[in-house]
């Protein structure tokens, strides 16, 4: 028994992303349609209501049975052609049959919603298409559009080509802009027909879901607009109980608004081809014919190739001029970085490269917001606008890089400033404050000729299709050249290298101020030494002065050689203190000149200086076996005589005095070893150990300056090594020094 024939709900039109037209619940009447579930693919499940009109076969005979009710004897031939293929989501060609009432029938099959459909075209043929006449036109294609590297030139040669293949008195190739509008790059038509060429369609005309179906079908026919659809019957798929998807469907029945909208245009048949770049729709081929026009299977796979082919090549032209872009545009930047100046202020630094920063963004102005400062270069808002600019910025939480082509419809008071700033574009260059950069572009005022004014509603809420397409042209005020993907990319990367330089300054700022510190302590204990150790010989050279002066005319030689005895120490520790603060200050300044030094002779002959301190004492060498290594000789050996020399100062006690020398070395650097039996020093105190002046006894016990142990941290420290010592008090003390093997010279 047949299902009862219900009929589908009525359409609501109240907003046109909301029609839902891949369940038109129908399908284009110069063909019929089969479905047969795929669990089942032997019993007929669903048929269009012209079945009969086509085959002479009615539904009530159809519907339950299988596909011999219907086929006669090419029943078998399909059966066979589908059983040797493997059918998916895309319509494939199954052959051309005969049915019992003598018409002919390409077949084409796909699977959707556990259907198996199966659409019958009508043609005039008796025989399965030959494509021997329309291969050629392939080829000749491809052989064009190779030598074209404009997209408009590859745009007009396809044109001109699918009005070859098809027929069609009007073809177009438009390109969809970001907001949806279709700009009309090429076309080809026929005497009489209007020109749309340069002129945009807009976004309404072709709804978000009809855009989507665009995506997923590559090509749609519409035979003739004054047809009357075919229903299914019955109007629910009995696999899902829900209406058909009819999505892959080439007879699938279009919205009635569309072709009302064909009707307007002076329209009766359409087709259109999907030109597909990076998985995205980028356009499409739109033909249009003022009469009623079929357009048999082989015709439209051709066009599809075809559609394919210029996709392809668009993408290629596009990626080469992408690249070349983002090349010239990085090549700026690179210029731009290593223009930097080493300022310590970062916003000054900056200032100093704004012919490029313009150049970067291809803007008219740019300006550098720090602080409360703005410096400002080329065509900007004024410091007050820039400010509020900022805050706003900065209070409305946009993301590190912000841009736009049209300020004035996000922030409001930029309408006062849209003459030479319509389009920003902003980077953040601190986490912390709101320190921005800013380029801002000039309004372009241009106007858009429009195929008919975009207007998609007429009457309260109720959508009804355009009915003029007279060309309506409208200016466009307060907005810039757009910014360029590449731009935005390489702002970002801009910004991350900026944050980059920042933190090494603060870095760099932070170790000078370290540095600092260090050099201000010293300095501290420079200006006590010189308060005392400095003032104290002094002192006593003015009071044994004035003692020898008052034993003038005395007769006490002894008393007077003594007091002259005292002076002339006296002057010599404070020689010896100027002497070391000269040297500590040298170290800094002078230049190394590293070379091979052997640090066994190095160490000998500091030994045979220290012969006048040894005198006749008890000391006991222990010289290891010393490498090869490159240093300053000169700076080397200062440090070593002033470790030996405290070594030989420091066991002064001992009746047998040990000073060890030795080395170990690994692949990176050579450590040197200077070990004693002396006195020792407190483990708590050794930080104050290397610095200038610095003294962890008594100087009645151990008389000297502060500086030697000072003066071998800074040589060390200067060819990229360190200085450490370890001691137990009263038993000696080993004082140890690296040089790295790869020493960096400053």
């Amino acid at each position: 028994m047949m299902p009862a024939i219900s009929s589908p709900p009525p359409l609501n039109l109240t907003s046109c992303d909301q029609e839902p037209i891949r369940i038109p619940g129908s399908i284009q009447p110069h063909g019929f349609l089969l479905a047969l579930r795929q669990d089942a693919p032997d019993v007929i499940v669903q048929a269009s209501d012209n079945l009969a009109a086509l085959t002479g076969v009615a539904l009530e005979q159809a519907l339950g049975q299988g596909l011999p009710v219907v086929l006669g004897v090419a029943a078998a031939q399909l059966q066979a052609e589908l059983a040797a293929n493997v059918i998916g989501a895309q319509p494939s060609y199954m052959g051309t049959l005969r049915t019992p009432n003598g018409r002919h029938f390409d077949v084409l099959a796909h699977t959707h919603d556990q259907l198996l459909l199966l659409e019958f075209e009508a043609v005039a043929r008796v025989a399965p298409p030959d494509f021997r006449h329309l291969y050629p036109k392939v080829g000749n294609f491809l052989l064009k559009i190779n030598d074209l590297q404009d997209i408009v030139e590859m745009s007009d040669l396809a044109a001109q080509q699918l009005r070859d293949v098809t027929g069609f008195g009007r073809v177009m190739v438009y390109q969809f802009d970001r907001d949806g509008h279709g700009l009309v790059l090429a076309e080809s038509r026929a005497p009489g027909y209007s020109s749309y060429l340069g002129q945009r369609f807009p976004a309404s005309d072709i709804p978000r879901q009809a855009r989507e179906l665009y995506r997923l079908n590559r090509i749609r026919l519409i035979q003739d607009a004054h047809y009357a659809p075919a229903r299914l019957v019955p109007p629910i798929n009995p696999a899902t109980g829900a209406p058909n998807d009819l999505t892959y469907a080439a007879l699938r029945s279009v919205s009635p608004i569309h072709l009302q909208y064909m009707r307007n245009m002076g329209t009766l048949a359409s087709m259109s081809v999907s030109l597909m770049v990076k998985g995205q729709l980028w356009g499409l081929i739109s033909c249009h014919n003022e009469t009623p026009l079929p357009v048999a299977f082989e015709q439209r796979a051709v066009c599809e190739q075809l559609g394919q082919i210029l996709g392809l090549c668009i993408e290629t032209r596009t990626d080469a001029a992408e690249l070349q872009f983002r090349l010239e545009v990085r090549r700026t930047m690179v210029s731009l970085l290593a223009g930097l100046s080493q300022q310590a202020d970062f916003a000054d630094s900056l200032r100093g490269v704004f012919p490029q920063l313009l150049r970067f963004a291809r803007a008219s102005g740019a300006a550098i917001v720090a602080d409360n400062r703005v410096l400002r270069h080329g065509d900007t808002p004024d410091e007050g606008e820039i400010h509020e600019l900022v805050q706003w910025l900065a209070e409305s939480g946009q993301q590190d890089v912000f841009h736009t082509d049209q300020l004035k419809s996000l922030h409001a008071p930029a309408a006062r400033y849209t003459r030479n700033a319509s389009g920003l574009l902003a980077i953040s260059i601190s986490r912390i404050h709101p320190h921005y950069l800013l380029w801002f572009r000039p309004e372009v005022v241009h106007t858009i000729d429009w195929a008919g004014q975009p207007q998609a509603k007429d009457g309260p809420g109720q959508l009804t299709p355009r009915l003029s397409f007279d060309t309506w042209r409208e200016t466009i005020h307060g907005t810039s050249a757009p910014w360029h993907d590449g731009e935005i990319e390489l702002a970002t990367e801009f910004r991350s290298a900026l944050l980059g330089i920042v933190l090494e300054r603060a870095e760099q700022m932070a170790e000078l101020a370290e540095e600092l510190g260090r050099a201000n302590k010293e300095l501290e204990a420079f200006s006590y030494s010189v308060s005392h150790d400095l003032r104290a010989p002094l002192r006593h050279i003015v009071g044994f002065s004035d003692l020898l002066l008052e034993t003038a005319g005395t007769e006490d030689q002894e008393k007077r050689r003594r007091f002259l005895k005292n002076i002339k120490d006296s002057a010599r520790l404070a020689g010896k203190l100027v002497d070391d603060l000269l040297s500590f200050s040298q170290m800094g300044r002078a230049a190394l000149h590293p070379t091979r030094v052997d640090m066994a002779e190095l160490v000998r002959g500091c030994i045979q200086k220290l012969g006048l301190d040894i005198r006749d004492r008890r000391i006991e060498w222990d010289i290891g076996k010393l490498p090869i290594v490159r240093a300053d000789p000169t700076f080397v050996q200062l440090a070593l005589y002033n470790l030996l020399a405290n070594a030989v100062k420091f066991t002064g006690g001992r009746e047998v005095a040990t000073i060890a020398v030795s080395a170990t070395e690994d692949e990176n650097e050579t450590v040197f070893h200077i070990a004693d039996n002396g006195a020792g020093f407190n483990m708590d105190y050794v930080h104050k150990l290397f610095g200038v002046f610095q003294r962890l006894h008594r100087m009645e016990d151990f008389p000297g300056t502060g500086i030697g142990l000072a003066n071998v941290r800074r040589i060390v420290e200067r060819h990229g090594g360190r200085v450490w010592a370890q001691s137990t008090l009263g038993e000696g003390a080993t004082f140890s020094f690296s040089l790295p093997k790869n020493i960096a010279i400053e």
